[in-house]
């Protein structure tokens, strides 16, 4: 089991921790619901220091992404920062991940925890023209600090103007103190806020004056079963539970990021499938009746027929009911559709409902 440079401060603040893709993680500090309402409400840290980071560099960097991802990465500036995923050659997906253009030459990608060999792999395998690969990502330590009122808890830590950064966009500065921290507004709660990358050696030294400057804004720190709540309300993919190797980024809703202005891998049989139209889709669906959905849960119609299967639920700390996602056939994938989530044996009835779930 791998530890993150601050592991041992979540043990000294009680953190309940779980084994998570190889790591010792923080789950729950003081609750999940509690956690999830300090993000919803006000600043929350999380250590997200098991992701991973790849560095590609040289003339053909950018040519090497475009091969190995959907999304068309030639439209990113330095400083901008792009959703994307890596289709595999089956329709499925390799992972999704985010991609940073530091300049013309020299992009970051990150990856999923669980899927940091697997994506350098598949990546390795195309890079047939010379590109300079790193994988950074045990030297890197990450920091998520998320909520509305992140901007105003960090700004006193750096000359970055927070405020005025846009979504998906990142800058390397000064950061408490330390040279050369990547600043980037993104985040997987749709809370607000931005993650933070440094070298592992500066990471508690940045945990310690985050907190410091964040205290009179009541900052917190959060575990991954917060981070899941957050991302599941707003209908946000987690691979492996709602994406993975079988799900085509169409099925997934991620037309979006699924561009066909140019060539990548499997553009030919996903652009088909397009044409043709899916035969499934990812919904999300709320509870009518009483009952948490649950990963592989039997989706059914009226009649008890399977439609499908749940990929993701919970309880919404938020709304106070249940909520999920799932793949349905395309009949019931319209909003409002009435679908029934097998529990036990049990018809429990829900409604199809488009996210962010409100």
């Amino acid at each position: 089991m791998k530890n993150t440079a601050l592991t041992h401060i979540h043990s000294s603040l009680g953190a309940k921790m779980v084994p998570f893709a190889g790591y010792n993680m923080p789950v729950q500090y003081n609750g999940i619901n509690a956690e999830h309402e300090t993000v919803r409400k006000a600043v929350g840290v999380f250590d997200v220091s098991h992701m991973g980071e790849f560095i590609l560099k040289g003339e053909n960097a950018l040519d090497l992404i475009q091969r190995v991802t959907s999304n068309d990465a030639a439209k990113l500036y330095d400083g901008k920062v792009q959703y994307s995923c890596l289709p595999n050659e089956d329709g499925g997906i390799v992972d999704d991940l985010l991609v940073y253009k530091i300049d013309d030459k020299t992009y970051m990608l990150v990856v999923n925890a669980s899927n940091i060999e697997k994506d350098w792999n598949w990546i390795s395998k195309f890079n047939t023209n010379g590109v300079d690969m790193k994988d950074i990502s045990d030297r890197t330590s990450l920091l998520a600090i998320q909520g509305p009122k992140a901007a105003e808890a960090l700004q006193s830590l750096t000359d970055i103007d927070l405020g005025s950064m846009e979504y998906y966009t990142f800058n390397k500065g000064k950061f408490a103190g330390i040279d050369n921290v990547i600043v980037s507004a993104t985040g997987y709660t749709g809370a607000g806020g931005f993650e933070i990358y440094c070298d592992n050696a500066n990471a508690e030294h940045i945990w310690n004056a985050v907190f410091e400057a964040g205290e009179p804004f009541g900052i917190k720190p959060i575990g991954l079963g917060a981070r899941d709540t957050l991302r599941l309300e707003m209908g946000f993919c987690l691979y492996g539970n709602d994406i993975d190797d079988t799900t085509s980024p169409l099925e997934a809703g991620l037309g979006w990021v699924t561009k066909f202005s140019k060539e990548f891998t499997n553009s030919e049989a996903l652009q088909a499938q397009k044409t043709a139209g899916v035969t499934k889709k990812l919904v999300g669906f709320k509870m009518i009746e009483r009952g948490i959905p649950r990963h592989d849960y039997e989706i059914v119609d009226a009649e008890g027929n399977n439609i499908g299967k749940v990929t993701s639920g919970t309880q919404s700390p938020s709304l106070q009911i249940a909520i999920g996602m799932g793949y349905v056939q395309n009949k019931f994938a319209k909003e409002g559709s009435e679908i029934y989530i097998k529990i036990r044996d049990n018809k429990v009835k829900a409604e199809v409902v488009k996210p962010p779930f409100k």
